[in-house]
């Protein structure tokens, strides 16, 4: 079996005439629990929209080993989540069954299979009495819980998180690195985040983004290290 999830070789993305990322290059492996860290404004968003295909590179090469995209993606995603409009008439399991690839017009015509996935990631990540609850009326932290669903409902092998633990308490932020820490056990993790000392005791290796990409094959990371990778970022 090729432990190989996704390849991106030399890949540059300009975005209004601005080049984002230069040259970047990451192998992302089964397995893997790579830490995405830089500077706001130093392309890891952009990144992240060019991992889960939103993006083509410009110059360079972005090969995937696993299905993605429409039909049956293999790669979940947690985006940033700012918030929700509560008066949106969708409840949380209509939302989580909305990440179930190939997603359907109608909520009604998912599986009896498909809706005992979504009550065993409720039941899991402790939100299953909010079923039937506007996804709108959610704290912070409930409505994480729900998108995090969503993302595993399809079964990723790669898991792509870009900064999750904004908007929540600390209670449920360390909760959710420790539920990440299991689910490594079973598929590859990206996470992008802003907190370094608190991301490093859980993934495995770190990415640092600044335009650049510099990979860093441990947890364990020093200022000096950093400046030479040219990642401004404090730990």
């Amino acid at each position: 079996m090729n432990d190989l999830l996704l390849s991106i070789k030399d890949a540059s993305v300009i975005l209004d005439g601005k080049t984002v990322l230069s040259d970047v290059s990451l192998d992302i492996k089964r397995g893997d629990y790579i830490g995405i860290i830089g500077p706001n404004g130093g392309g890891k968003t952009t990144l992240v929209k060019l991992m889960i295909g939103l993006l083509r590179p410009d110059k360079g090469k972005l090969e995937y080993f696993i299905p993605h995209g429409t039909g049956q993606s293999k790669i979940g995603y947690l985006p940033q989540v700012h918030g929700f409009d509560n008066k949106f008439p969708i409840s949380v399991q209509d939302v989580i069954l909305s990440g179930i690839s190939g997603n359907r017009r109608l909520i009604s015509r998912h599986t009896a299979a498909e809706k005992e996935k979504a009550v065993h990631w409720m039941e899991k990540l402790g939100i299953i009495r909010l079923a039937s609850n506007p996804i709108g009326k959610l704290s912070g932290g409930e409505m994480q819980r729900v998108f995090l669903c969503r993302s595993l409902i399809s079964e990723p092998e790669l898991l792509i998180l870009d900064e999750p633990d904004t908007y929540v308490d600390n209670s449920f932020e360390r909760e959710l690195y420790e539920e990440l820490r299991e689910l490594n056990n079973h598929m590859a993790i990206v996470l992008v985040s802003h907190d370094v000392g608190t991301i490093t005791y859980y993934i495995k290796s770190i990415a640092c983004v600044n335009k650049e990409l510099h990979y860093h094959a441990s947890n364990v990371i020093t200022e000096k290290q950093l400046a030479s990778y040219n990642c401004p970022v404090q730990i």
